[in-house]
């Protein structure tokens, strides 16, 4: 499994040990094997129990049995970061961005008084503490954090303004939270979306995916791609490898894990782009395709083996939009809450 989850059998009986540095999560099916964990820990460790787990890494954990419902908040690790920078009393704005928002190298100090006056704002540590919450349960932010990353090294007061634009959302979305819910439709279905050329100054474009189980996100990422895209296509295809790779690793992972069944089944992962869905069903290249690296190529041995399934969704439902372009507030909650995302 990963370097940092274990697990222990016996029989129909399971136990999951989850490190983090010197913490450990213990989830299990059974209560007398997890006493013999933790009586097998203790012995061979100073440790301290500190019974059902309600606050990790900073990450709010409350559960209802009853109902089946299990949800992962950052509230307070919010209201830490907008008390850190002083935004605790800000108005709230309804998206972290919108359409028309658009940064570049172009914005950056040019001369030694500009960037002097930048040195006193501490953009680089607001950009972190944005990351450490958009990795954890706000998939939300995710594309905005990842444009304003790539100026740390030389930030101006418009990316200083668009990263305050940020902490005013999560000012007004700090009691949003991840619910999942008890389902017999144990299904993984990804979802792969990018744009094309959409950074000014590499025109290199965004890819982005997301993975959903029981209709709840449960891995995303929004990133710059390596390469220069030569057509739309071909951004997509890049991006809908990368969601593949992941979609890989998740059916390792999830197999291990000995309780959802359905991963065996090709896992379904959705493109708007028809072009890129036939050329990753097919092994054929044209003159627009000839020269995409092989790795990405790998995309077609994945449907071959019936690893994977790519399948054609309508622009309009694709969840992965809001990890690659800024787009209308309406728009955007929409699909925010369709991933998972709501208030308490």
């Amino acid at each position: 499994m990963d370097q940092c989850i274990y697990q222990k059998v016996n029989g129909s009986k399971i136990c999951f040990l989850v490190l983090y540095v010197d913490d450990i999560l213990l989830a299990t099916n059974d209560k007398g094997i997890l006493h013999k964990v933790k009586q097998f820990l203790s012995t061979h460790f100073d440790m301290k129990d500190m019974s059902d787990a309600s606050y990790v890494i900073g990450i709010k954990i409350h559960r209802d049995r009853h109902q089946g419902v299990l949800d992962l908040s950052q509230e307070t690790y919010i209201n830490k970061i907008l008390e850190r920078f002083h935004m605790q009393d800000c108005t709230p704005t309804v998206a972290p961005i919108v359409k028309g928002d658009t940064f570049s190298m172009n914005q950056c100090p040019k001369n030694n008084l500009e960037k002097e006056h930048m040195k006193n704002i501490p953009y680089a540590s607001i950009v972190g503490s944005l990351m450490c919450s958009q990795v954890c349960t706000r998939p939300d932010i995710a594309f905005v954090v990842g444009m304003l990353g790539r100026y740390q090294s030389n930030p101006r007061l418009d990316h200083w303004r668009a990263t305050k634009k940020v902490l005013r959302y999560l000012q007004g979305t700090k009691n949003y939270m991840l619910t999942y819910r008890r389902s017999d439709s144990l299904e993984v279905v990804g979802y792969s979306d990018s744009d094309f050329a959409g950074c000014v100054d590499s025109r290199k474009s965004t890819s982005r995916y997301i993975f959903m189980f029981v209709g709840r996100v449960i891995s995303w990422r929004s990133a710059k791609q390596t390469i220069i895209a030569t057509s739309t296509m071909e951004a997509e295809f890049i991006s809908c490898f990368e969601a593949t790779s992941q979609a890989m690793w998740l059916k390792s992972f999830i197999v291990e894990l000995r309780q959802v069944d359905s991963i065996s089944r090709p896992l379904q992962v959705y493109c708007d782009n028809l072009v890129a869905m036939f050329m990753a069903q097919n092994n054929k290249s044209g003159s627009r395709s000839k020269h995409i690296d092989i790795k990405y190529l790998a995309i077609r041995e994945r449907v071959k083996d019936q690893k994977v399934i790519i399948e054609h969704i309508n622009t309009e439902l694709m969840l992965a939009d809001p990890l690659t372009k800024s787009m209308s507030p309406h728009k955007f909650k929409d699909h925010i809450v369709t991933m998972g995302l709501h208030p308490i």
